[in-house]
């Protein structure tokens, strides 16, 4: 048996410049975390040698691989030649939330694969397989920040290049400033999911066809860098007005971003204390997430009661192989 756990991302400046619209005609970047919520993977022998069982949301079992309904789990297991296993998987979080479980997803089932085939995979050669599984193989109309926010642990700054290769640079901040910013966001679920995919589509559409909104997603990329070097210098509530002024960039670019119950909530919180905050994700639904000191948090907290709370703390590590069992067959 082999399980590997993937933590989940938060982006905070920058998204939607790792989409091929933008990063053909400027470099794209951004600056993610990932965080202690996870998508678990296992895998193991199933005891009828014929068959291949896969366990998400749904329970699927079949004598041909092909068959799987599952379309990343059947790719991979087709790529990799492998059947005659279970896999199962398990998240701390609900899909289509701006956690970013698909990629997750991938990610630990490509690195469960590998493992189970005994065989090692660095971190970012699993995220880009992960993208050109996704993006390439399977035609979905996304980015490539996912996959590498989820495969490559802690706090960075993530390029997306002209030629479509991808750069992760790790940001280095003092233990008493993570703390500080740890201690300072705060998560909150909207209970309303998304279709990234679709949002995506408008969002590629409108920065290819449209120059204001281009040049919106330009300012934001260069926001990346500021953020960068606020979070290195321990300014953080410059951060916060960052994390603002990226939000009201990114709700331009595409109308389903954004909404009016999205936007009561993000005023509500905006007037409770809040230096900055935005919707993770590619909008739509999904969770809320506010830079907040913390001797104004009570206030927020309350504003938003309405809202469910999910604590948090930012995590350093990627994916990783966290069992491995005897192989006795």
């Amino acid at each position: 048996m082999i399980i590997t756990r993937t933590p989940f991302r938060i982006s905070f400046v920058g998204g939607g410049s790792d989409l091929p619209g933008f990063y053909e005609r400027h470099e794209g970047a951004v600056l993610s975390t990932t965080i202690n919520k996870y998508m678990y993977v296992t895998i193991h022998p199933t005891f009828g040698k014929g068959e291949t069982a896969l366990k998400y949301s749904r329970t699927e079992t079949v004598c041909d691989v092909h068959k799987l309904q599952h379309p990343i789990a059947r790719q991979l297991l087709l790529d990799h030649g492998i059947e005659g296993c279970e896999i199962v998987s398990t998240a701390d979080v609900p899909s289509g939330t701006g956690l970013s479980t698909s990629s997750a997803y991938t990610v630990g089932l490509i690195h469960a694969l590998y493992a189970y085939e005994g065989k090692y995979c660095s971190q970012e050669r699993i995220a880009a397989e992960a993208c050109r599984l996704e993006i390439e193989e399977l035609g979905e109309p996304i980015g490539k920040q996912d996959q590498y926010g989820t495969a490559v642990g802690g706090l960075k700054v993530i390029r997306f290049l002209k030629d479509g290769s991808v750069e992760v640079e790790p940001v280095v901040v003092s233990r008493d400033v993570q703390k500080e910013l740890n201690d300072s966001l705060l998560l909150f679920y909207t209970g309303m999911t998304h279709s990234a995919g679709e949002i995506l589509k408008e969002q590629n559409k409108n920065v290819v066809a449209e120059e204001d909104k281009f040049n919106s997603l330009v300012k934001m990329t260069g926001l990346v860098y500021d953020m960068r070097d606020a979070l290195s210098a321990g300014n953080l509530d410059d951060f916060g007005s960052m994390l603002n002024e990226n939000w009201q960039l990114k709700r331009s670019l595409a109308t389903a971003i954004s909404n009016d119950l999205i936007d009561k909530y993000y005023d509500m919180a905006m007037k409770s204390g809040a230096l900055g905050g935005k919707l993770l994700g590619a909008g739509g639904g999904g969770f809320l997430l506010f830079y907040c000191p913390k001797e104004r948090q009570l206030r927020l907290k309350a504003a938003l009661s309405d809202l469910t709370l999910l604590p948090f703390d930012l995590e350093n590590s990627g994916t990783k192989v966290v069992y491995v069992g005897n192989k006795d067959w």
